[in-house]
């Protein structure tokens, strides 16, 4: 991770490309739902937070000119992939950046200065800190408080607020992006949703889509970082970036940290069918069919037609060998969307689990 001057830089993961085996099987739950196109101020030195420089261990030496730390949750949970700002006016220094999975940041090459530290997360209160830094090093613990009373949704009123703050350029840009991703035309939308971001740096949700085009096309690097900036320039508080990082660690083989992903993005939108839809996939490939049915049902309770939770109950069903109620689900699947992406997949699954069936029966 690099932190420039007077520039904001995204910290993104480099990920090896390494698709699980039945990826192409459900993968079009992603491109399903992204066409649904529909404070308190606690400084380093107070009870919630510190600063403190301590002797840099001998067998990890720390660069000079390093901010590092760890942001915890209540009761000492590591908060991952949390949105942190670090700046200094008199620096010159303006960074974003997420914290890796067990809650830990790491900014090397920053002049001394005076740094403020800031965290937005849906369902915390807001962190605010001040830190002395010196020019060497400098670690922090960064502890972040929950909300006493829950916080009300956004209405239509905040949300068309923003919409007026983005030029009418950008926003013609994105609805261009959305229309040529609705042709399938990747690359064309593309175009348009880079466009938006450039007119419009903080379009969290251009960003997104950019990083379903780049999903579709298998450059999941650059999804991942399209993903991670959407979550950053939202302020972690946009639901679907979250679940597209969740989505990527799930095709990457790593279920366990789409898994801690995907829950974090259900604590933003609680009521997100697709959010469920993914999270049952992941919990299959952690062997965990019954919390996978679970999910699936959630996400049918939230939209009775959300026709990739009957993917999801068709595989929970393949991994109990009940081959009758698999063909039921896949039924199901294809009855809501027979011309779907994976509708042709599902036929020739819903054919093996029939031939299957028909082995298990004894001979009349």
């Amino acid at each position: 991770m690099q932190c420039k001057l007077s520039n904001v830089v995204y910290t993104t993961s480099r990920l090896r490309l390494a698709l699980a085996p039945h990826a192409s099987t459900i993968r079009t739950v992603l491109l399903a739902f992204a066409l649904l196109v529909g404070t308190s101020a606690v400084h380093a030195q107070g009870p919630e937070a510190s600063a403190q420089k301590a002797e840099a261990p001998k067998t990890d030496p720390v660069a000079p000119g390093t901010i590092s730390g760890t942001v915890f949750l209540p009761r000492d949970l590591p908060a991952s992939q949390v949105a942190v700002t670090l700046k200094s006016h008199d620096a010159g220094v303006f960074c974003s950046f997420l914290t890796d999975y067990d809650g830990h940041f790491e900014v090397p090459s920053l002049p001394a200065g005076t740094y403020e530290v800031s965290i937005e997360e849906q369902g915390y209160e807001p962190y605010r800190s001040a830190a002395e830094f010196d020019g060497t090093w400098l670690k922090l613990e960064l502890r972040m408080s929950a909300f006493a009373t829950p916080q009300p949704a956004p209405n239509a009123y905040t949300i068309s607020v923003r919409e007026l703050n983005i030029p009418g350029k950008a926003q013609n840009e994105y609805h261009k992006g959305l229309q040529q991703l609705a042709k399938k035309d990747q690359n064309g939308s593309l175009s348009h949703f880079m466009k938006a971001v450039q007119l419009f740096p903080g379009y969290f949700e251009a960003l997104y889509h950019a990083g379903i085009v780049h999903t579709n096309l298998g450059h999941l690097e650059k999804a991942m970082q399209s993903f991670q900036r959407a979550v950053v320039t939202s302020g972690g508080r946009y639901a679907k970036a979250v679940f597209g990082v969740g989505y990527l660690h799930y095709l990457q083989g790593r279920p366990a940290q789409a898994e801690t992903t995907i829950r974090r993005g259900l604590e933003i939108d609680p009521n997100s069918p697709d959010g469920y839809v993914i999270l049952g996939m992941t919990l299959l490939r952690l062997n965990r069919t019954d919390e996978a049915e679970r999910s699936a049902r959630e996400a049918l309770l939230r939209d009775p037609n959300a026709a990739n939770a009957y993917l999801v109950l068709a595989d929970s069903c393949a991994h109990r060998q009940n081959y009758q109620e698999q063909i039921q689900d896949l039924d199901a699947y294809l009855k809501m969307d027979p011309n779907g992406s994976a509708s042709t997949r599902a036929h020739e699954i819903r054919a093996v689990a029939q031939r299957l069936l028909d082995r298990s029966q004894p001979p009349n």
